[in-house]
């Protein structure tokens, strides 16, 4: 398989702290790619560089074979969940991701409210973002990463505040995305998401990156 995403010698510090080590490593086009690791060994800092929200120190990041932060400022057609996704609280879910989707104009109002039915939204009418549960808020995170339906997913923790039935369905919607030839990047704490949804796992540990041959 063609590598969706490649770091080339890539390495962050900030200030004289190395939080990520001089890394390379291809990540595979149409698999879903696992990262485990303890909160503050690395994860979402690898994520940020990869999305461009972070400049490496050195090195490079290429996604879908254009130079992040050369050839474009940000990869193209990605969508992401990184820590907290801010909505506006006094809108309801549609008005939330309409407004998002009209920034690039790739989608129309069928497609928000079909994207809202995929998470499990579909019926939350008028309800403020603001009423929203954490499940639900999560859900509707969830459904602005993938609304565009982009080649490349980039997920941390992605089922945060949802319930069994929720990770459940969670879950299906990636596999089903996967199957469709999206690329997915998810880190998780929870190892029966890494067991069921990855193809590949990688641990990070204190800024090194490790393939995981197994995950039992």
């Amino acid at each position: 398989m063609e590598p969706y995403i490649i770091l080339d010698g890539v390495s962050k510090s900030f200030r004289s702290v190395e939080v990520l080590k001089p890394l390379s490593i291809e990540f595979e086009e149409g698999l879903i790619h696992g990262i485990v690791g303890r909160n503050g060994s690395g994860k979402t800092v690898m994520m940020k560089l990869i999305l461009g929200f972070l400049k490496p120190t050195q090195g490079t990041v290429t996604v879908g074979k254009k130079r992040v932060g050369k050839d474009v400022d940000f990869p193209q057609d990605v969508g992401a969940i990184i820590e907290n996704v801010d909505f506006i609280p006094y809108l309801n879910a549609y008005d939330n991701l309409y407004n998002l989707a009209a920034i690039r104009h790739r989608i129309t109002k069928e497609d928000v409210k079909q994207v809202l039915e995929t998470v499990g939204l579909g019926d939350t009418g008028r309800k403020k973002v603001a009423k929203f549960s954490l499940g639900m808020r999560q859900r509707l995170a969830i459904a602005q990463a993938i609304m565009e339906k982009p080649k490349l997913i980039i997920l941390d923790e992605p089922m945060n505040g949802l319930d069994k039935r929720g990770v459940e369905e969670m879950r299906q919607i990636f596999l089903n995305l996967k199957a469709e030839g999206t690329t997915i990047l998810l880190a998780s704490h929870n190892m029966e998401d890494i067991r069921c949804l990855c193809d590949k796992v990688y641990e990070m540990d204190a800024g090194v990156l490790t393939p995981i041959d197994g995950v039992s």
